[in-house]
């Protein structure tokens, strides 16, 4: 029954926050803190968890300077992060994949909302997008990226791809990786079902990226991932990183060559 009520008032909440900013769009309302752009994700996203019974405590919310830019890295491990970091951080965009472009009302609402859509098969097209984001970032709209590219079933970290890291140095302001964790328990990647839980969201110290080149991207995604990685395991145990979490190869700790290469 939960289940079927959460469905139901995703799927209200969408058609009427959808048309809500399509309809700003279209009127040109003002943009920015506090207008219908910025809050109604917000409502979109506390009426899914409140349907959900998901509830999101937000730790280090109080070391982020809120009137300030900034590019979120955050770990994918669920649907239900979507909801559960929107209502986590403060004036925000986000980078997402293109195939959710085409979801009815839902795509074009949330470009309209400030989503930028990435084609992550696309390496030119992805850089293009990132660049479309930074331009965003430097007009003083932060961004949310998930950098492992898609969702993984468990909390240990995948490898990152390297382009949400060239948009945080061309951009120039600094990353706040951010840890979650609970949204599993919520709703399994690959599932719609969903129970009922806590959600924990950690915003961690920080991450300057002012006089870093296009050269620094490599060390600066390890420096993330390091201090991602880090804070999963001392807050949950969680094992540093997960480097290859296909089922058919799923093992401890997997062998190096596992990495992806690619950039985008």
């Amino acid at each position: 029954m939960r289940t079927l009520f959460a469905k139901f008032v995703t799927a209200t909440a969408t058609l009427v926050f959808g048309s809500l900013v399509l309809a700003a769009e279209l009127l040109r309302l003002r943009r920015g803190r506090g207008s219908v752009f910025d809050m109604a994700p917000r409502w979109w996203a506390r009426s899914i968890a409140s349907a959900a019974g998901m509830r999101v405590v937000t730790h280090g919310r109080e070391a982020i300077d809120a009137n300030a830019p900034h590019v979120y890295v955050a770990n994918h491990v669920s649907i239900m992060d979507i909801p559960a970091i929107l209502l986590a951080v403060p004036d925000h965009g986000f980078v997402a994949k293109r195939e959710l472009s085409k979801v009815p009302l839902f795509g074009p609402a949330a470009r309209a909302a400030g989503v930028v859509y990435i084609d992550r098969e696309n390496r030119k097209e992805a850089f293009a997008a990132y660049e479309e984001a930074a331009d965003k970032v430097r007009g003083g709209r932060s961004v949310i990226v998930f950098p492992e590219g898609t969702r993984g079933t468990a909390y240990g970290l995948r490898p990152f791809k390297k382009g949400p890291f060239v948009l945080a140095i061309r951009s120039g302001v600094p990353i706040i990786p951010v840890i979650m964790h609970g949204t599993i328990e919520v709703t399994p990647n690959g599932r719609l079902d969903v129970t009922p839980g806590t959600v924990n969201i950690h915003l961690l110290d920080p991450i300057p990226t002012a006089g870093l080149t296009y050269d620094d991207r490599t060390a600066l995604a390890d420096t993330v991932r390091a201090r991602m990685a880090e804070a999963m395991a001392t807050i949950y145990g969680v094992s540093p990183a997960l480097l290859d979490d296909a089922p058919a190869r799923r093992r401890a700790v997997p062998e190096a060559s596992s990495l992806e290469t690619r950039e985008a």
